[in-house]
Formats: structure tokens, sequence, C-alpha cells
């Protein structure tokens, strides 16, 4: 799913929304998450998961090309760890896919 189509899911659920509002509520809270991100806050979407940000330490490298070392400098990056009940949704969703298709896939 992209952002194009998250906009597009919500314009279709919410009728009262115009397609420029429903991109202004998704630019929105992306930016939010990012923002809060930036400032190194965690951020928790019960029964979703949450986002923190990974410390990566300094570390040496290897250029593949020329086998040279090279020093990798400390990175910080985005880190989403799912909540329960989406891990147990997905979890369930593939579950009861794989049933329908297996039937299928025999044949």
């Amino acid at each position: 799913m992209t952002r194009s189509d998250l906009v597009e899911e919500l314009a279709s659920r919410f009728g009262q929304l115009t397609h420029r509002d429903a991109e202004y509520a998704v630019k929105t809270i992306l930016d939010a998450v990012s923002d809060a991100l930036v400032r190194g806050h965690r951020i928790e979407i019960r029964g979703f998961g949450s986002f923190s940000v990974n410390r990566r330490p300094p570390r040496m490298g290897r250029n593949p090309r020329s086998g040279e070392s090279v020093a990798i400098p400390e990175k910080r990056v985005p880190h989403f760890k799912p909540g329960k009940a989406l891990r147990e949704a997905v979890d369930a969703r593939t579950e009861s896919l794989i049933t329908q298709l297996a039937p299928k896939l025999v044949k």
C-alpha cells in the first residue's frame, strides 16, 4: 500500500472527506510521526505498534569493489515494532489465505 492508496482508502471510507482533505489528513499524521521521531520520542499506537529510534554505533566496513576499509559513522534509524493485536491479525489472515489457496495449488 502506498501513500496514495492510503489517501484513496480514507476518502472512500469517509464520503464527507474530499480527496484533498484525506490527503491533508494522511500528510498531517505522517508529519507528526516523523517530527516526533526526529525529536527522539517514542510513538505508541495501541493495538497497532510502536515507532522508536534505534542507534547504530560507528563501525568499520569494507568497500566491496576495492576491498579497503571504510569508517561508517554512527546512525539513528527509525524502528517499528508491531503490537500484539496486529501480529495476531496478520497471522490469522495469512493462515486463512493459505488454507483457502492450498486446495487450488494441489490441483
